[in-house]
């Protein structure tokens, strides 16, 4: 459906998106996450059409988006982060405007509106002033020119920001539903909303995937061996002192459960620069100290720990990242 090859964008001297490759398979909802900054409204904005990448290519259905601009623009639908409304016009006017924007056919239109309307379910306020609506349901008003004309890429960014939390359950059960029937890429800062709406998360930092897969995949591929509970026998503050000798090792002690034994968090207290089990390197210095270890268990990290494992290194430098980027943006308008 949608695939990005070696894809670069630069402004000036500054890379925003370095060398980017993306698949995306129909059907598929994808979560798009990164730091501020990290370069994925840029690649958003390239994936639609708005900006053209300084280099690589950007296929929508195997066909270039630069050399088939109108027949590739037909099959995306986007809601930016702010929707694109005229709040002076009523629902209706303004549904009726993305149709001629769209070219929906006249004979067609009535049908697709109203389908529209229920999908969205704004048919209650469809003769409303939009400026008049409630944040939600502008946010229904945005989805809605989004997927009229049937687009079979849809692009969220950012699409429940500023709702409150009933109406972030009501748009997250949309897209859902939406998902059904559509391939779906979604931004959002919200990680439990990418974890219930997405089969498959991406993540991007300083312009480059970090890491990509289904969140449950990327919780035990990371959190293995690097993550692990452990129940040793003797006393407690042994144990302690013992583990907190070894190089390398974060330690916590959690609430002993069974008498006579004591149980500990342990991690990585830096990030090794090559493939490292430190459930060996406990193993060891616990035996060597004729300590038995009654269990051990690796840690499934939640979306948010993976989120903050990738992107902790690069933290630093991406501050001011998202003020450049939004400059950028409007440079390249001009």
């Amino acid at each position: 459906m949608l695939e990005l090859k070696n894809v670069t964008k630069k402004y000036g001297s500054r890379v925003a998106v370095k060398d980017l490759n993306l698949t995306v398979d129909k059907g598929e909802v994808v979560g798009f996450l990164g730091p501020n900054g990290a370069g994925k409204s840029t690649t958003m904005n390239m994936i639609t059409g708005y900006f053209a990448p300084t280099s690589g290519e950007i296929l929508i259905d195997d066909k270039n988006i630069l050399f088939n601009d109108y027949e590739s623009k037909e099959k995306i639908g986007y809601l930016p982060e702010t929707p694109p409304l005229y709040l002076d016009m009523t629902v209706n006017e303004y549904l009726n405007f993305v149709c001629e924007m769209k070219s929906v056919k006249k004979s067609d239109r009535k049908t697709s509106l109203e389908h529209v309307l229920n999908v969205v379910k704004i048919n209650d306020v469809r003769t409303r002033l939009i400026k008049n609506l409630s944040k939600g349901y502008r946010q229904r008003v945005g989805l809605a020119q989004a997927i009229l004309g049937d687009p079979e890429l849809l692009i969220f960014d950012e699409p429940t920001v500023g709702l409150d939390p009933k109406q972030i359950i009501e748009i997250r059960s949309l897209i859902e539903e939406l998902g059904k029937n559509h391939t779906i890429i979604l931004s959002s800062h919200i990680l439990s909303e990418v974890s219930a709406v997405c089969n498959r998360v991406i993540i991007i930092n300083k312009g480059k995937i970090v890491a990509s897969g289904k969140p449950d995949e990327l919780s035990k591929n990371l959190s293995r061996a690097k993550n692990i509970l452990i129940r040793v026998k003797g006393k407690p503050k042994d144990i302690l002192k013992k583990l907190q000798g070894v190089k390398g090792l974060k330690v916590k002690e959690s609430d002993n459960i069974e008498p006579g034994a004591g149980d500990f968090t342990i991690s990585l207290s830096d990030n090794p620069k090559e493939d490292f089990d430190l459930r060996e390197k406990v193993f060891y210095a616990l035996s060597d100290a004729k300590m038995p270890i009654l269990m051990m268990k690796s840690i499934d990290l939640s979306l948010e720990d993976i989120f903050l494992q990738v992107t902790e290194d690069d933290s630093k430098a991406y501050d001011e990242e998202d003020g450049d980027e939004k400059e950028d943006e409007e440079d390249e308008k001009e």
